[in-house]
């Protein structure tokens, strides 16, 4: 675990909020924009099965891991399963504002079957792979208040809370697999995360983009325009996409580790909105 940076006094809280238990968000809950919508929406209908599939890889390996590894994993999967419990609920949301999420749902069920008869510590590298994703979307969500500009407050709030616990736990899932290969060359290591990282990043881009583009289907926009204005949307303004590449790149750099950038000062412009909701960590 030598090569591991995460912060010896991090602190990984698991909050037990739910969030729009009392009426559903608007269709078009985010800025009243079909598009932006269906880019967060195509998002969450993924969270429920992705996430049981990161607490699965990363439980496979926590026997024998050290006490500080042992207890973040703990709390990195309550963490997981409020999430699982608060998108699930969001998605029904989705689908009672007309949209058909099943063929999105399909989707994920297809990429995780090829994971099926894989070895565990595949599993476990795209999993970190994917974990990395999201602490990184996460990390832009927080720092730039326009991405939830003009939403509704209760979807707001959840995209918020989620953001930050993924922040905070960004590291579980990176240094679960430096001990699961601390025998491993270096070399070795870094050629196969990065294999990982390029496939799931093809496989994420052309999954989500697929979602996206169906969810918009069924809100009647189709075309060339329509797929002009979602790229716009990602690569332009507010532009999540273009702004976490230089964050995904530096997965490649030697001596890469997800709290090299240490931004849990993030985590408190929003923690104290759910300090009530606040578990044990172990």
């Amino acid at each position: 675990m030598a090569n591991a940076k995460t912060p010896a006094d991090l602190t990984i809280t698991p909050r037990d909020r739910r969030f729009a238990r009392e009426g559903a968000p608007r269709r078009w809950w985010l800025n009243d924009d079909p598009v932006a919508t269906a880019f967060y929406n195509a998002l969450s209908v993924t969270f429920p099965k992705g996430e049981a599939f990161f607490v699965d890889s990363v439980r496979r390996f926590r026997e024998g891991t050290p006490p500080q590894l042992a207890g973040e994993i703990n709390a990195f999967i309550k963490q997981e399963v409020l999430h699982t419990r608060e998108h699930v609920a969001f998605n029904r949301h989705v689908t009672q504002q007309g949209y058909d999420t099943a063929p999105l749902e399909a989707e994920v069920d297809r990429v995780l079957a090829i994971a099926d008869g894989r070895p565990d510590i595949g599993r476990l590298a795209a999993t970190m792979a994917l974990e990395h994703f999201t602490a990184i979307l996460a990390h832009e969500l927080v720092a730039e208040p326009a991405h939830l500009a003009g939403a509704d407050p209760e979807a707001a709030a959840l995209w918020r809370w989620h953001a930050i616990e993924e922040i905070e736990h960004k590291g579980v899932a990176y240094d679960t697999w430096l001990h699961a290969t601390r025998h491993w060359s270096r070399f070795k290591r870094w050629r196969i995360k990065a294999l990982v990282m390029l496939i799931v990043t093809a496989r994420f881009f052309a999954g989500r983009t697929k979602g996206m583009l169906e969810l918009l289907r069924q809100d009647g926009l189709t075309g060339w325009r329509i797929k002009w204005r979602l790229a716009a949307y990602a690569f332009g303004r507010p532009g999540m996409a273009r702004k976490v590449l230089g964050a995904w790149a530096s997965f490649f750099l030697p001596g890469f580790h997800p709290w090299n950038h240490d931004d849990r000062a993030l985590i408190g412009k929003v923690d104290s909105d759910y300090a009530a909701a606040r578990l044990a960590a172990a």
